[in-house]
């Protein structure tokens, strides 16, 4: 699971298991997600949170053994919770494909985790920052361009919760939050990862949203129920008409290096390297 080249750590979706469901966690390959996400944070009750731990070592074991091609991250809970490293102890293993924390604040933060992990002997393993209080898309520049970090996640329940505002159905409350973290991804030359739609049923709400990410720069989505997933792996793959257009694109625009030239028109497109790169985006897209 953890075998993935850097070429390769690109997912359209990102499916949420419970660590305390031992049932749910056997059926995570059923519904072939891009990655999967065994949960220690909320989905969990306080409570349960010793359970979920032992359920977790035991389900990361059987699914290394029965499918072991899939990419498979434990989100443990944030850091200066009491359950931070009892998760690190008790539920990580180096078979994963990364870790996931929620609540990721500085920088600075992501030094003591990576220490924390460093500690345990979990080092190799990335991180994926969830981006999802007020501190986090403030510093969402220098959590994004850590070594440690792969990826990033927007939460948008926990932001605005934070932030002290209301959620809205057109999601314009979290258009800046949203187009910051894709930019700070940009930068780090990582993946956004867009927030979750807590309505699994309203698939025409989650095709808008993947939709509108995806045009931000996100390259995949979180998902809380399985039927989620092949929405989020139908929206973030181009059409066959983008893909024909890229490749179009791209060699015309390689033809044109080889001769110097820097800009050409593709029938009546004015094509530069930035069009240049976005064609290749769409290329990369289209093969994961």
């Amino acid at each position: 699971m953890g075998n993935f080249s850097s070429t390769e750590l690109m997912f359209k979706s990102f499916l949420f298991a419970p660590g305390n469901k031992e049932k749910v966690l056997s059926k995570l390959p059923r519904s072939k997600p891009g990655a999967s996400i065994i949960d220690l944070e909320d989905s969990v009750p306080f409570g349960e949170k010793e359970n979920a731990r032992k359920i977790t070592r035991s389900a990361i074991i059987e699914l290394n053994e029965k499918a072991s091609e899939m990419a498979l991250y434990v989100r443990i809970n944030a850091f200066g919770t009491e359950h931070f490293h009892e998760d690190i102890s008790n539920a990580v293993s180096d078979v994963l494909t990364g870790v996931v924390v929620p609540k990721i604040s500085s920088r600075d933060e992501v030094d003591q985790i990576s220490a924390a992990l460093s500690d345990l002997g979990f080092g190799s393993l990335p991180i994926m920052a969830g981006l999802e209080t007020v501190s986090g898309l403030f510093n969402a520049h220098e959590i994004s361009t850590h070594p440690k970090v792969s990826w990033c996640y927007f939460g948008a329940e926990d932001y605005v919760a934070d932030l002290g505002g209301v959620r809205r159905p057109d999601n314009r409350e979290v258009l800046f939050a949203r187009s910051q973290i894709s930019q700070a991804a940009r930068l780090g030359e990582i993946y956004a990862i867009d927030m979750v739609v807590s309505d699994f049923k309203d698939e025409k709400r989650f095709l808008e949203e993947a939709a509108e990410a995806r045009s931000l720069g996100f390259t995949g989505k979180l998902c809380i129920h399985p039927d989620q997933v092949s929405l989020a792996n139908k929206a973030f793959k181009p059409t066959e008409e983008e893909f024909k257009w890229a490749l179009e694109i791209v060699e015309a625009f390689e033809d044109a290096l080889e001769r110097g030239e820097a800009s050409i028109a593709v029938g009546s497109e004015m094509i530069d390297e930035p069009i240049y790169k976005r064609a290749l985006t769409t290329i990369k897209m289209m093969q994961e």
